[in-house]
């Protein structure tokens, strides 16, 4: 996995090696990012073709909306392609056009929402 911000990502580490919850998150995001570096071979054009079937082939434990929103924002602030494969979640996730709201910013949506109608 290629790291963009060494201090981030040890802070990231650092708080969630817990053995549950945050240290799954962890552990998905580092599998997720290096399935798709190995799709992609360095050829960063091709991550968008590759990003939402590898995230699922880097679920290998059943982790839930929230924790795949979680390793977005790890991912977004310490993978060399973190900040594109954020704005490609929000654009991905989007409902309206609140994806397009928080590509303006750093935001990252939340996935686990459930919409009953």
């Amino acid at each position: 996995m290629k790291i963009s911000d060494e201090i981030a990502w040890k802070k990231w580490r650092d708080a969630n090696m817990d053995g549950g919850y945050g240290q799954a998150v962890i552990e998905y995001a580092e599998r997720w990012a290096n399935l798709v570096e190995d799709r992609t071979a360095g050829n960063e054009i091709l991550l968008e073709s590759v990003v939402k079937q590898a995230s699922h082939d880097a679920d290998t434990e059943g982790i839930t909306g929230f924790m795949y929103g979680a390793a977005v924002s790890v991912l977004a602030t310490s993978w060399a392609w973190g900040e594109r494969l954020r704005k490609w979640h929000n654009l991905d996730t989007q409902i309206g056009v609140e994806g397009e709201r928080a590509n303006r910013g750093k935001g990252v949506l939340n996935p686990a929402l459930l919409i009953l109608g």
